[in-house]
């Protein structure tokens, strides 16, 4: 039997004061979801392992099987091998995030207004231009998607001892107290090179073109660079390897597409995605079904009820989550049904991304798996609260995984 994962990012919350008590999965029109949930068994699983970062690489590997104790070397490593960056093996890879600092040195958001790509591109090439390769260890900035790019350190430096903060779990925070420091004399100048850049890159974004036409128009300036989540090549098993499975990642987020490529996945790549509620989500369950025709197993990763969660938008998540629901979910159920395809489907989070805080947390996530021919337990609807009393209890470690493939 084949197998497909619904992953809708940052997805699960806690209560929430303006909605009475409840989350947005309890308020959100999801009857497909709740289908999957009502047909099959549910649960909850620990995605973030105890000492290990609350964010989506840890979450996502976990979600896969993988143990991210072993696995997890920084994000930035991850998202090169999304836009094929080839890292030598003493090079340190870092997410660089194009952001916006207000007035009084706080970050406005962590996104730069979700600068596009088109924007994004001209200010990582001119900060190429005039940063990198410079020093006796040279630096290399490369263009990602939107505010998401990549920072290189190549050669010899300390990573796993250098603390990064994650921007978008400090919005509203001064950027001075936040700025990479060393947890040990041997990383501080890797520490000091990152703060020498951060500022060199402060000066060349204040006046670019590219900023000065943004705020023209009313909107916040890129005016920032941070970078965080640094890490060397990990080195890590096929999926194949792992579980015995071929497989496919769909997602608009390096991050995601690079772990695939890791993992030995196939990376599908659907135009119109863009990892935001504007994605193309009907995009995406077509080539989900195209690639169940061809892999043992699919993971469709879908960002936006994440960044809506960063943007504490509530209206914007519920209705993200609604979309995944009837844009996406409905598509695969009928399209599996329709092709005669014999799937187990699963739909969860990999993280709750709480809209009243607007950083990323640590709990559980409701998990739904529907596999035909297999006895439903007594849940009805999908949300964190119903699936407490679901089959499959408290899921950890590569349980959830094993119980999706049938392994």
């Amino acid at each position: 039997m084949k197998s497909l994962i619904i992953l809708g990012d940052g997805m699960s919350d806690h209560p929430v004061t303006a909605l009475g008590g409840k989350t947005p999965l309890q308020v959100a029109e999801k009857p497909h979801i709740d289908r999957i949930a009502r047909e099959g068994v549910c649960g909850r699983f620990a995605t973030i392992p105890p000492g290990q970062p609350n964010g989506s690489a840890v979450a996502n590997l976990s979600v896969l099987g993988y143990d991210p104790a072993v696995c997890f070397s920084g994000r930035g490593t991850l998202e090169a091998a999304s836009i094929g960056v080839d890292l030598a093996p003493d090079d340190v890879a870092l997410r660089c995030n194009l952001m916006c600092i207000d007035d009084q040195g706080r970050i406005r958001n962590h996104s730069a207004g979700h600068i596009p790509t088109d924007e994004s591109r001209v200010l990582i090439r001119d900060l190429q231009a005039e940063l990198g390769g410079r020093g006796d260890q040279p630096i290399a900035f490369h263009t990602g998607v939107s505010f998401r790019h990549l920072m290189v350190l190549e050669g010899g430096w300390a990573s796993d001892q250098v603390a990064c903060a994650p921007p978008h779990d400090h919005v509203g925070d001064r950027e001075a107290d936040l700025l990479p420091r060393a947890k040990s004399d041997e990383a501080e100048a890797t520490a000091a090179r990152l703060r020498e850049v951060h500022q060199a890159a402060r000066a060349l974004l204040a006046e670019h073109p590219v900023n000065r036409d943004r705020i023209g128009r009313g909107l916040d300036p890129a005016n920032s660079i941070w970078v965080w989540s640094p890490g060397k090549r990990p080195t890590m098993q096929t999926f194949d390897q792992l579980h015995g499975k071929s497989g496919a990642v769909i997602s608009a987020v390096d991050l995601i597409q690079g772990l695939g490529i890791y993992a030995g996945l196939e990376k599908i790549v659907v135009p119109g995605a863009t990892g935001l509620h504007d994605t193309n989500y009907e995009g995406k369950a077509e080539h989900a079904l195209d690639a169940l025709e061809r892999h043992d197993f699919v993971y469709v990763h879908v960002e936006a009820t994440d960044e809506a969660g960063h943007e504490r938008d509530l209206d914007l998540k519920i209705r993200c989550i609604e979309y995944l629901d009837r844009r996406l979910t409905r598509i695969i159920l009928e399209g599996i049904e329709a092709r005669g395809i014999e799937a187990t489907v699963a739909v969860l989070p990999d993280h709750p991304t709480p809209v009243e805080t607007g950083a990323h947390a640590s709990d559980p996530v409701p998990v739904a798996i529907w596999r035909p021919g297999e006895a439903p337990d007594a849940v009805e609807v999908y949300d964190e609260d119903a699936v407490t009393g679901g089959a499959l209890g408290l899921l950890r470690g590569d349980q959830f995984i094993r119980r999706v493939l049938g392994v």
